[in-house]
């Protein structure tokens, strides 16, 4: 993962003026959030925040929610823009929670440049940290299969999201809302799960 965040790094202020306020998001995904992790007590992870404005919008209803990034820039940012709010470096391949204390989790494209092989690590691991009942929501690019692609960034992942619910299946997770969105003249497709502990 030192190779994607270097990436970012790299082009940290440019993403920062395309991505970094939630008035950037587009209000349906804002709204699914909002709807499986807006009334979670106990602490919300934004795993992957960037610049933070997530992690904003989910303060700002009431959530205790921390930003975890592996981008110092992102980080540096977030730390400025919301200075009421709890942001830490940090990869989602090593998350530093006890198991269990966990309420919910957000990974908005944060999983999209992990090699496929690792994918299924990865989403155990949250499960692991996650207490009972407790939500994901998962922000991914559609696709017809597993494929990778170049990003503008870096190389990411397109998975089709029965594949995406049936992988977290398998990791102790039931989906309970998916959205998608097809792909236009500049935006790929894209799709969200939210999904519950069991």
């Amino acid at each position: 993962m030192e190779r994607v965040q270097q990436a970012y790094s790299s082009v940290a202020e440019l993403y920062i003026g395309l991505f970094g306020t939630s008035e950037q998001v587009d209000p349906d995904d804002l709204a699914l959030i909002g709807r499986h992790l807006g009334d979670r007590s106990g602490m919300v992870l934004d795993l992957g925040c960037g610049p933070g404005h997530i992690t904003g919008y989910l303060r700002s209803l009431g959530v205790d929610a921390t930003g975890i990034d592996m981008v110092p820039e992102f980080i540096a940012h977030a730390r400025a823009t919301h200075p009421d709010g709890s942001y830490h470096l940090g990869s989602l391949e090593d998350l530093d929670v006890p198991d269990h204390s966990v309420a919910g989790i957000l990974a908005w494209y944060s999983l999209i440049h992990l090699p496929p092989p690792d994918l299924d690590r990865v989403l155990a691991r949250f499960r692991q940290v996650m207490a009972p009942e407790g939500r994901l929501v998962v922000g991914m690019f559609d696709g017809d299969e597993v494929a990778a692609f170049d990003h503008k960034v870096i190389t990411a992942y397109r998975w089709p999201f029965d594949e995406i619910s049936r992988r977290l299946a398998a990791a102790g997770f039931t989906e309970v809302e998916r959205l998608r969105r097809p792909g236009d003249a500049t935006h790929r497709p894209h799709g969200s799960i939210a999904a519950i502990a069991v």
